[in-house]
């Protein structure tokens, strides 16, 4: 069954490759960190779906909660993980688990283990000692849903999964997690990927507007760790043993080849069973951080990633990169994709985001999106700006800059997205 899950991941990018537009970047508030652009050798590990009070499987430490299992290992290396945690699933039912090996293993209609019968040893609500120990530990949290139900339809794999399926629902689900870690433990989520990494929820809505909407940056990651697929060809102790080789390989080959590889990198791993109920996480991770030591990374949380340069294409070697990272913490001037492309021509569009608030960028879209069915990512901040004289009316967002309002600017040379922003004032 694990065959048709490498299949379709083959089979979804070959077609989106065929018959899908290349996706269209759009300088945007939220940004999908993949990884940043440093000469450093620092790499993130995220870890999803936990915290989990369940022991690993095969159980080869006593007992110990996988996820304390994880906190172990990590902190005999001097390494810092991000938790990307959920709330509880206990009111994912009815459902029953899918065959073993199967994406639908975790629950057919939702995802949470429901043979299992232990939604009250999973999830934040009810791992207080787990999550009280990832802070005190300096490790990030993240917020991962509260139910962990994805945002909308994704029929390719999970096609009798329930879903969200709009912006309050998605919105009010995370609210609940974010509520729950700030009011009982004091700490700010700043961070947060879609269950699944489903995107798209319903008219024109998409995960990069709720996070807009909670300040949130999406976490992705540029490296799979693997310990989610199961074997393919073995059982029992020598699947496990497999498992784990196939965590450690990629890894080890990736280094061999570049040791720079994972400079910057963020590595997806998974705090909880893979899809054939084992865990080689418990073990494999170890064997990870044993290589990444050897080659003198440092693991570090995404937001100390993102504290050396938040940006993927631009990193501290660039001499605008304070103004730059300045700006962006006040602006939307970076793509969702998390790149500045200074070298691009600034478009009307991208200058209205530029200088408009954000409350009028992010809001005025939803607005202009419920009044007229439709609304471009850049709509409410041209409305913003034509309704103030910035830009003419009638102005189209794709056209290049030739004109820039003077009480933003000084001297401007040029009107490259680097010119443009080196002559904004701050």
């Amino acid at each position: 069954m694990s065959l048709i899950v490498r299949l379709g991941k083959k089979g979804k990018a070959v077609i989106k490759k065929l018959i899908s537009p290349v996706e269209e970047h759009r300088v945007s508030y939220t940004r999908r960190i993949e990884r940043i652009k440093t000469k450093r050798r620092i790499v993130a590990m995220t870890f999803d779906d936990g915290p989990m009070d369940m022991p690993a499987s095969p159980d080869l430490f006593g007992g110990r909660a996988l996820t304390d299992v994880i906190l172990d290992t990590l902190e005999e290396f001097g390494a810092k993980g991000t938790f990307d945690v959920i709330g509880d699933t206990s009111e994912n039912y009815p459902d029953t688990a899918g065959a073993v090996g199967s994406p639908a293993w975790g629950g057919i209609a939702y995802d949470h283990y429901p043979d299992l019968g232990h939604d009250d040893r999973g999830g934040a609500v009810h791992n207080d000692r787990l999550i009280r120990r990832m802070l005190e530990g300096g490790h990030q949290i993240a917020n991962h849903g509260y139910r962990h139900v994805i945002f909308g339809r994704k029929p390719f794999v999970y096609g009798r999964r329930k879903y969200l399926g709009s912006f309050d629902r998605a919105v009010a689900d995370l609210k609940r997690l974010d509520s729950l870690i700030s009011e009982k433990y004091g700490y700010k989520l700043a961070m947060s990927r879609p269950p699944h990494y489903v995107d798209a929820i319903e008219k024109g809505l998409t995960s990069y507007d709720v996070y807009d909407e909670l300040g949130y940056q999406y976490m992705a990651a540029s490296f799979d760790g693997a310990g989610w697929l199961p074997s393919k060809n073995a059982d029992g102790k020598a699947a496990y043993e497999a498992e784990v080789e196939e965590m450690v390989r990629p890894v080890r080959e990736a280094l061999e080849r570049d040791p720079e590889f994972f400079c910057g990198q963020i590595i997806f791993q998974k705090d909880g069973y893979n899809m054939a109920k084992r865990t080689p996480v418990a073990s494999g991770l170890r064997l990870q951080l044993e290589l990444l030591k050897q080659y003198g990374y440092e693991v570090v949380t995404v937001a100390e990633l993102m504290a050396e340069s938040p940006f993927a294409d631009v990193g501290r070697d660039d001499p605008d990169f304070e103004k730059l990272r300045a700006i962006s913490s006040e602006r939307a001037i970076v793509y969702s994709d998390n790149r500045l492309r200074l070298d691009a021509v600034m478009t009307v569009g991208e200058l209205s985001m530029l200088i408009s608030p954000r409350k009028a960028a992010v809001e005025g879209r939803r607005a202009i999106l419920k009044r007229d069915g439709k609304a471009s990512k850049y709509a409410g901040a041209m409305e913003y700006c034509v309704e103030r004289g910035y830009i003419p009316r009638g102005a189209k967002e794709s056209e290049p800059v030739t004109a820039l309002p003077g009480a933003f600017f000084g001297k401007v040379e040029g009107f490259t997205r680097r010119e443009v922003m080196r002559a904004y004032k701050l």
